[in-house]
């Protein structure tokens, strides 16, 4: 059935899942997800120390230029692992793809942290670094569309968008935890202790993601809404699937995915970068204001997803988008014009609410696009197609620009064409009560 979950499917999951079932839904994907981001973005907060010792290239810009776009290459990775992951989703589980991923991503992140530098073992150690990232962005790949499909799945469906919020409250959540960290090891060690081994510190953690987010998702039951799709009704290729019927949707989400992904890799985990390298600000600066838009994030999406079930989604998302694109112009000059903690915490407060108010909503009206049997795989090309294209590389264009152009203000050029493609995505949301087509 094309649209909405079918509404005998919503009454099953209301009748079959009790308050307590949800709730453990909910605790497990966001310790999870959260989890798993915090793994995979940690890497850009220590961006400038990895390009020292991983790409030494006499040349710090050029150095730094080969670490972001190392950044960037986990990207290439996240379709396939969005394909893969969200077909075996949508044939096999929900349960069984997000206990897939985050081993995935453990083991990843365990190779970066354990990896010998430059300086031990030669070109050995960049080709490493690739290595990782290029696990990482398989897992992350396939973390987003089932984690999405398995909260809506399980929500009442007039509490779907307040559900699926807490994914993006569990992604402010990583930048709150990976800047906390990185605060603490950039202010309590030395330059030399921080560059020998205190770097590490972040990656260690996140091996522990493993066996611990392992555990607490095999405990998990599976969604009622795909345990009640007949074997039958199930598409032999979910992915053909999405491209042959649901071109429309698809097209939808991308746009739409478009500003989520640049205001999550530029204005929240490239300003750390940005704050030393262009506002030549202490580290500790830009990992502060960091800590502040995470926990903006972390603590507003479920507010607005609440609101947004009982307003209309489609008003916050084009309501923040259009503000974003006005916005980002002026907040760039602000922190150029008076670089400091105070401005960034201003700029990372201005962001966070506005970030909070459109990514609140968003995926529940992805979840409203796709059906059941091809929910995980829809979500997943949208997603991750958007990612790649406009968010994993961000911080390496932005990089070149600044350095090329010699205007700070690169940042806000790009997040302005982002906000502006996704503002006419969003005309394509119709909230619940309302006809998909």
């Amino acid at each position: 059935m094309q649209g909405t979950l079918s509404s005998d499917v919503a009454i099953s999951v209301d009748t079959l899942t009790p308050q307590r079932q949800r709730r453990r839904a909910i605790i497990a994907t966001v310790l999870g997800n959260g989890l798993e981001w915090f793994d995979f973005t940690v890497y850009s907060f220590f961006a400038v120390i990895i390009a020292k010792l991983f790409f030494p290239t006499g040349s710090e810009l050029t150095s730094l230029l080969l670490a972001v776009a190392t950044f960037g290459v986990g990207f290439f990775m996240r379709p396939v692992g969005g394909m893969v992951i969200g077909v075996y989703a949508d044939k096999v589980g929900r349960k069984a793809a997000l206990s897939l991923t985050i081993l995935l991503m453990a083991a990843g992140t365990a190779l970066i942290g354990l990896a010998p530098t430059y300086d031990q073992i030669g070109l050995w150690a960049p080709a490493l670094i690739v290595v990782a990232r290029l696990l990482q962005g398989f897992s992350a790949g396939g973390e987003m569309g089932s984690a999405t499909a398995f909260l809506t799945e399980y929500a009442p469906p007039e509490k779907r968008t307040f559900y699926s919020s807490w994914i993006q409250s569990s992604i402010g959540f990583a930048v709150l935890l990976g800047a906390a960290v990185g605060t603490f090891v950039t202010a309590n060690l030395s330059a030399d202790a921080l560059h020998s081994w205190g770097w590490r510190l972040p990656f260690l953690i996140g091996i522990l993601i493993g066996p611990v987010g392992y555990f607490i998702r095999s405990k998990m039951d599976e969604t009622p809404a795909f345990s009640a799709v007949a074997v039958e009704e199930k598409p032999d290729s979910p992915l053909a699937e999405v491209f042959r019927t649901y071109p429309r949707e698809t097209f939808a989400s991308f746009s739409m995915v478009v500003l989520w992904t640049v205001c999550t890799y530029v204005l929240l985990f490239y300003m750390p970068t940005y704050s030393v390298r262009t506002l030549h600000l202490p580290q500790s600066t830009g990992f502060l204001a960091g800590m502040f838009g995470g926990l903006m994030i972390m603590c507003l999406s479920p507010v607005v997803g609440a609101l947004a079930d009982r307003f209309g989604r489609r008003r916050f998302l084009s309501g923040a988008a259009a503000l974003i694109l006005v916005l980002a112009w002026p907040m760039f000059a602000y922190i150029n014009r008076a670089p400091g903690l105070a401005s960034l915490m201003v700029f990372q407060g201005v962001f966070g609410v506005l970030i909070a108010t459109y990514t609140g909503p968003i995926l529940a009206a992805f979840a409203e696009l796709f059906p059941t049997k091809v929910l995980s795989t829809g979500l997943s090309v949208a997603y991750n197609f958007a990612v790649t294209i406009f968010g994993g590389f961000a911080p390496f264009f932005i990089t070149w620009l600044i350095a090329s152009t010699g205007s700070n203000m690169a940042p806000a050029i790009y997040v302005m064409i982002a906000a502006a493609i996704s503002l006419t995505g969003t005309r394509f949301v119709r909230d619940p009560q309302r006809p998909l087509r």
